[in-house]
Parts: structure tokens; sequence; C-alpha cells
């Protein structure tokens, strides 16, 4: 797409928005972002549990997860196909996928797991506590 073409885009939207009213689109951001997947965040005292709805992964090395201190981040890909059948409408999503989940802790990086079971990716995940005893710390005599 060339600079014109993405730029004529933006005043066809500008238009809309315009006459319906800015959050017209907003209606429809489900639609057109896959990020919203269905999630459900469920918290534990020192734990978290993510479930996320994945119908239709057929395999689990579809599915790549990553964790950056309070930030998981799901990424991967559904792919429908039916022998001998071409889609005529669609409404079950499938393609690429991406979800980025702010945790509500930091969490451990030797106590993580997921497994996939019945259309649902389970996440679950640990608190890292701080280890709050001191610590010594020797010093060495830099003149020798």
């Amino acid at each position: 797409m060339n600079m014109e073409q993405f730029k004529k885009m933006t005043d066809w939207r500008k238009q809309w928005d315009h006459f319906f009213g800015e959050d017209f689109w907003n209606g429809f951001a489900p639609f057109f972002d896959n990020s919203h997947s269905q999630l459900n965040l469920y918290q534990g005292e020192n734990e978290v549990l993510v479930v996320l709805s994945l119908p239709g992964l057929t395999k689990v090395e579809d599915v790549d997860i990553f964790i950056n201190h309070q930030t998981l981040e799901i990424k991967g890909k559904i792919n429908f196909q039916f022998k001998d059948f071409e889609l005529v409408q669609e409404g079950i999503f499938q393609g690429k996928f991406e979800r980025t989940v702010p945790l509500p802790f930091t969490v451990r990086e030797d106590r993580m797991k997921a497994s996939y079971k019945r259309g649902l990716l389970l996440i679950h995940l640990h608190k890292l506590i701080p280890n709050e005893s001191r610590k010594k710390i020797s010093v060495q005599d830099a003149d020798t």
C-alpha cells in the first residue's frame, strides 16, 4: 500500500467517524482485533491461573508462551482444515494470534506449567516471593 492509498483510507475513516461518531468502531473491535480472544485470569494467594480459549489448536507446538517480569505473552496460530470442504462462512477465528496479559505480580521462572485440554490453554504460574534474608558481601583487598 503506497502513502496515497493509506491517506485515502485514513480520510475515509475520519469521514465515517464524523458521520457515525468516534465510538462507532469500538463495537467492532473484537471482530477486527484477534487479541481479544477469550481469556480468564484467576488469582490465588501466591498463584495465578490464566485460561485462554483456543478451539481448534491441533498441535501444542503452534503456541509460544513468554514471561517478562509481570507480563505474559501468548503467540500462535490456529488453522482449521477439512478435507474436500471449502470455507463459505467464517465465525470461528483462525489464523495467527497474539495476546499480552499483564499479571498481578512477578512470577517465578522455575514454577511455570502450561497445558492444553478441551480447547483451553491453562497456564499456571507462581508468585515470586523476594528473599528477605540479608546476604553478606565479602570485601577484597585491592591493594595486594
